[in-house]
């Protein structure tokens, strides 16, 4: 009997080690789905991480406020924490931003509605989250902003939002942007305004592309 019951015990210990560890599996398998690049903190930042942050940070003052992008121990989220993850590919993330953000030629209605049109193709949360209120702040209606959330045009948009919107999902939709669409987008915007809306819809793209990749949701709160 002590034979059997050493044995039964035995038998308990592996299930109970087993079941541990199958519970250890999933929880590391639920953190990192649910955190692939954790938000990196001062102290963990090598110099050129460091002089990057730095940099972003200034940015995010003076161009992207209204929603939520550091956190309370000034650790970046969003894209820009995924940038610091991998300085030498987020520092010409970030020259590409800045060069396409700042002095822009286009309207900034503009800019969010093609954004937002990106954003919407992509599914990508925190873009979303970010540019509504981007959005909003810039005097885009809610009604404009919920007809493009739902793929659609809607009768409130301008001549200049229409050309937006057209131009954006037709260059989202694959091939050579067709010729009456780009037409219309240089009768309101003329060739640099063109040139500016399509490397916008580039670069976010390529946020929203990073977003999705790293699974960046929208913060709490």
């Amino acid at each position: 009997m002590a034979n059997i019951d050493g044995a039964r015990n035995h038998s308990t210990d592996s299930e109970g080690s087993r079941e541990s560890e199958a519970f250890r599996l999933a929880s590391v398998e639920r953190y990192e789905a649910r955190d692939r690049l954790p938000a990196l903190r001062a102290g963990q930042l090598s110099p050129a991480q460091r002089a990057l942050a730095t940099d972003m940070m200034e940015g995010i003052a003076n161009n992207f406020q209204g929603f939520i992008s550091v956190r309370n121990d000034g650790a970046l989220l969003g894209p820009w924490n995924a940038w610091l993850h991998y300085p030498k590919i987020g520092l010409s993330m970030w020259e590409l931003t800045k060069t396409v953000s700042l002095n822009p030629s286009l309207p900034p209605t503009i800019r969010q509605i093609a954004i937002l049109v990106t954003a919407v193709y992509y599914q990508a949360q925190y873009e979303l989250y970010a540019h509504r209120v981007l959005a909003r702040q810039v005097g885009l209606s809610e009604g404009k902003i919920t007809a493009i959330l739902a793929h659609r045009r809607t009768p409130e948009f301008t001549v200049q939002e229409i050309a937006a919107y057209d131009f954006t999902k037709a260059l989202l939709g694959g091939g050579v942007v067709p010729d009456q669409i780009y037409r219309a987008a240089v009768s309101q915007f003329g060739p640099y305004g063109v040139a500016e809306l399509s490397h916008l819809v580039g670069l976010y793209c390529i946020v929203s592309i990073t977003l999705n990749t790293f699974d960046v949701r929208v913060p709490a709160g």
